[in-house]
């Protein structure tokens, strides 16, 4: 007989065996809720792996004394969905328990929809992926969203003791808990990768008076080093995307760097992040400092031909530099207060003919270029005239923002631009 993964043995059978989830299957939890008054909805659990959303899946289905059906959305399809509905024959509502559920194209989850909307069957989903990005949203807003969190340090370390000292198989083994910090390090917040840990460590640790002791030295020893969480293509990755961007724009070089750290040790594409910092350079500190864009737009060209590891060190001068960079989003504001005026115009005015270039005799004979003035003949190149279409004329769309570089352009602007009003938000 195969003996079943350490995971499988320590699969909790009742809410109060579950650790952590605290908001969930707590006294107020809502899902306490759902467990006592006897009525299920469809639900959906959305959290990292190891977070515990098969595990209560399965209680649930026990609890409520449903036919229980488990599929993996990565090996099945609307054939199999379809044979657990028709199982039912309208005589009872099976549960159906899809792991993977994000892995559902459009055509097979409008197939669930069908049935979670006729009450053919209640669904419980669970996905590792943001649902917004991977769901349909009708599909989405016919079930209850359930968020569970990682485990914390406490709850991995309770999860551990209470797997040496009870699972026969591990105390066979001498298996014994004496440190648990690198272990629960390893396990980054996901319950059954530290089963599988201590799995590995059962038969790695050397036996020493009859025990296999698991200490921080010894677990450093024996295991590789681990590897940070980090989806590419999901909510982590643009959760920690934006905490860099905001870090950035918010000066805080400290917070910056950790975050950008993070995505490195996630394989995040260093091409990707000198993207960000490129836009972040034009659209957070733009014409405060426009040296700034400049090395964002070298790092993005040196990353790409250097590649990781080295890659690492320019990406971080840069996002340092643009942490420290006084900061300005007048160019940002100032092309989308642009932009908005021409998509509201009910039409848009004609370029003023002395700044049309006549190319043609006919154009010419038209007017074109008539009272143009050449900007480079008047005093410090620099001749005062009319370059807005009439109707727009005094519009004001780019206003400097408070800092020395901008405000140095505001005085220069204020005399030669009177026209133009600068002290107030709505001029023109």
């Amino acid at each position: 007989m195969v003996l079943p993964p350490l995971a499988e043995r320590m699969r909790p059978e009742r809410l109060e065996d579950l650790v952590g989830q605290e908001e969930l299957v707590g006294p107020q939890g809502l899902l306490r809720r759902f467990w006592e008054g006897g009525a299920l909805p469809s639900l959906l659990f959305w959290g990292p792996p190891g977070s515990g959303k098969t595990s209560l899946a399965r209680m649930l289905a026990v609890h409520s004394k449903r036919r229980f059906h488990f599929l993996s959305a990565v090996d099945a399809g609307v054939k199999e969905v379809r044979a657990i509905i028709e199982e039912g024959n309208g005589l009872f509502k099976p549960l159906l328990f899809l792991d993977e559920i994000h892995r559902f194209n459009k055509a097979q989850q409008d197939a669930l929809l069908g049935a979670v909307e006729s009450g053919q069957l209640t669904l419980i989903g669970a996905t590792t992926e943001n649902p917004s990005f991977g769901l349909n949203p009708a599909l989405l807003s016919r079930c209850q969203l359930l968020i569970l969190q990682p485990l914390g340090t406490e709850e991995l370390h309770q999860l551990a003791l209470k797997a040496v000292s009870q699972d026969a198989e591990l105390r066979a083994l001498g298996l014994e808990l004496v440190e648990s910090n690198a272990l629960i390090r390893h396990a980054q917040g996901d319950a059954r990768r530290m089963y599988n840990l201590l799995e590995w460590l059962s038969t790695s640790l050397p036996v020493q008076d009859g025990v296999r002791r698991i200490t921080d030295q010894a677990v450093l020893a024996v295991l590789p080093p681990f590897a940070v969480y980090h989806d590419r293509d999901g909510d982590q990755h643009y959760r920690l995307v934006s905490a860099l961007i905001k870090s950035i724009r918010g000066s805080d070089p400290q917070a910056a760097v950790y975050y950008l750290a993070r995505l490195i040790a996630g394989g995040e594409d260093p091409v990707f992040i000198a993207r960000r910092l490129v836009i972040l350079a034009s659209e957070d500190i733009g014409m405060a400092n426009p040296q700034a864009l400049i090395l964002a737009s070298a790092t993005l060209e040196s990353v790409a031909r250097i590649g990781y590891p080295e890659a690492r060190i320019p990406l971080s001068q840069t996002t340092l530099y643009l942490s420290l960079s006084p900061k300005s989003n007048s160019a940002y504001l100032a092309i989308e207060t642009a932009l908005e005026t021409v998509r509201l115009a009910e039409q848009q005015p004609p370029v003023p003919e002395a700044l049309s270039n006549p190319v043609t005799k006919m154009q010419k004979d038209l007017g074109y270029g008539e009272g143009y003035q050449y900007s480079h003949d008047g005093p410090h190149h620099f001749v005062h005239q009319n370059f807005m279409p009439p109707n727009l004329q005094g519009r004001v769309f780019y206003r400097p923002a408070d800092n020395e570089r901008e405000q140095a352009y505001q005085r220069w602007l204020q005399d030669h631009w009177p026209e133009y009003k600068l002290g107030s938000r709505d001029s023109g």
